[in-house]
This record gives C-alpha cells, sequence and structure tokens, in this order.
C-alpha cells in the first residue's frame, strides 16, 4: 500500500547530489505508485519540504554545503515540518555517525547501496505509523484535550493541540510557543529519571492566581516521527480553577473557611505538613481543622474526605 489517504499516494521527498542515486530510486517509486519529488541539496530540499510537506524524506547523509544532519535538524526545529518521518541513506555506518543520525531526529537508517525492495518496505511501515500519529493528534485535538509532545533533552514542543497552546500561553506568557517553560523542562528531566528509576509517577502543578495547571506525563509508545526512544513524552494538562471548587465546598458542605482551604488542599493530595506550609500554618493546627472536616463530612479518613467532596461537587 503506498497512499497516504484512501485515494491519494503518499508523497515521496529522495533527497541526494547523485543524479544515478536519485534516478534508481524514483524509478522504483513511482513503480510503486509513490509520488516522488526531488531535490539535490540540502536548501532545495528544505524549501521543497516546507512547500509540498512530503509524507517522509529519504535523505543522504554526506551532501556538498549542508549535509543531512543538518538538513533533518532544522526540518525537525521546524513546526511544520517536525512530524515527517526522516530515513537516512548513508554509506556510514559507523556506530557515533547511527547515532548522530538518530540523535537528531531520524526514524531509520539504511545502508549504501540500498536494497529498494527493503528501502520500499520500511518507508510503507514508516508512513502507517505516521498517519496513526496524525489521526490520534487529530482526535485529541478535535475532543478539545489538552495534551502535548515534549523532547526530554531540550524541552522542545514537538507537537501540541490547540487547547495545550491556549493554556501554556495563558500560564506562561512570554515563553517561546515552542518551548516548554524551564519549570516544566526541568519537571520532564526528573520525571524522566524516576520513571527509568521504577519511582512512582509524579505530577507538577502550577498556579496563576486562582487557577491551577497541572501536568501528568507519559511515555510515548513507538515513534512520534523525531528521537531516540524514551526521549520524547507525551503531557497531558488540565486546568483547575483554585476558586471554583472553594465555593462548591463551602455550598456542598457546612464549612468554614479555613476548613474548605485544608480540604482543597487534601483533594490536591497534599500533606498535613505541605498544606501547614501552604496555608502558613502549623501542622498540629491542620491536624485540627482535619479533625473537624471528618466530623462535619461524616468520614474517617483523607480519601474517604476527598472523595465525597469531588462527588459531591464535581
Amino acid at each position: 500500500m503506498s497512499s497516504s489517504a484512501a485515494d491519494t499516494p503518499a508523497v515521496v521527498l529522495i533527497v541526494d547530489d547523485v543524479p544515478d542515486n536519485l534516478a534508481v530510486l524514483h524509478d522504483a517509486l513511482d513503480e510503486s505508485g509513490y509520488t516522488v519529488l526531488v531535490a539535490t541539496n540540502g536548501e532545495a530540499a528544505l524549501q521543497c519540504a516546507a512547500q509540498a510537506r512530503p509524507d517522509i524524506v529519504l535523505l543522504d547523509a554526506m551532501m556538498p554545503g549542508m549535509d543531512g544532519f543538518e538538513v533533518a535538524r532544522r526540518l525537525k526545529a521546524d513546526e511544520a515540518t517536525a512530524g515527517i518521518p526522516i530515513v537516512f541513506m548513508t554509506g556510514l555506518t559507523e556506530t557515533e555517525h547511527v547515532i548522530q543520525a538518530f540523535g537528531v531526529g531520524v526514524v531509520d537508517y539504511v545502508a549504501k547501496p540500498v536494497r529498494t525492495r527493503e528501502l520500499i518496505a520500511r518507508i510503507e511501515s514508516h508512513l502507517r505509523n505516521a498517519r496513526a500519529q496524525r489521526q490520534a493528534r487529530g482526535a485529541l485535538d478535535a475532543f478539545g484535550h489538552a495534551t502535548l509532545v515534549v523532547r526530554e533533552r531540550d524541552g522542545r514542543r514537538l507537537w501540541q493541540t490547540a487547547l495545550a497552546r491556549e493554556l501554556m500561553t495563558e500560564h506562561f506568557p512570554g515563553t517561546p510557543e515552542m518551548l516548554a517553560p524551564p519549570a516544566v523542562t526541568a519537571w520532564v528531566a526528573r520525571e524522566a529519571l524516576r520513571r527509568r528509576a521504577g519511582a512512582e509517577p509524579q505530577g507538577l502543578t502550577v498556579g496563576r492566581g486562582p487557577q491551577r495547571l497541572t501536568f501528568a506525563l507519559h511515555a510515548m509508545d513507538g515513534d512520534s516521527g523525531g528521537s531516540d526512544s524514551g526521549e520524547e513524552w507525551l503531557i497531558v494538562l488540565r486546568e483547575d480553577s483554585e476558586a471554583a471548587l472553594l465555593d462548591g465546598l463551602l455550598r456542598h458542605f457546612p464549612l468554614t473557611a479555613r476548613e474548605a482551604e485544608v480540604l482543597y488542599w487534601v483533594i490536591q493530595g497534599k500533606t498535613n505538613r505541605d498544606i501547614a506550609e501552604i496555608l502558613s500554618l502549623s501542622p498540629r493546627t491542620v491536624h485540627k481543622h482535619l479533625e473537624h472536616v471528618f466530623e462535619k463530612l461524616g468520614v474517617e479518613t483523607r480519601t474517604a474526605a476527598a472523595a465525597l467532596a469531588l462527588q459531591r461537587v464535581g
């Protein structure tokens, strides 16, 4: 299968400075039903990719002027082309070159001379993955989910839904649109290390006035068109209004304002010591308030109090 949609042939951009290589690959791909574009240097490849938005790029690593490594780096740095899978074609097979290639964002590495049947099989596999990712991203966007994909090593936002972009702009004004804020980048790096060590997941919560933005990190399944395994992470955002929840607690339960605040932070998973620091109280005072909360809600544990509050307030 060589189509990116039901009746539309997939578009393949071949980048190579050797005419004979271009001719062989062009003919093989054309016979297999692909729409084929060609470029003989790095600048032409970037221009063609930006204008035509191919479904996949076959990229020669060694070219005069701008080499394939730099072309791949620039394609991945541009939001418009970052999601296009790149397959390197090269005679460089040393480990350091393979590592460098995956480091700049390629999804596959094919040694020259290229075996066309094998290459076409690889292309179709990467196209299927890319189509599935586009469909998943489109569904997330259509249903209004706030999700983004961040690259661990530099905090670059590789992809984001419209709602995620809106929330990030609102809570982190002045941050470049395609970069995660420093606090989020640092959290991703810490959480990634914790995950690899087998630790329990920990989210991130940031506040902006009465609004709270929470971040949950999820490992990417498979390749997202970009980098080494484990280096790209899916982040799910959720915005909570502290004021709205506090108002709901006061309306639904016979609590004082301070007791509602304590219960609010219990719902957020904070310990008594955490709550004491947040509200500038002593842990003993927090404990007393929590005893009153349990009595008024008719429960005996913090878990039960939080569950009842969320059930009643929503």
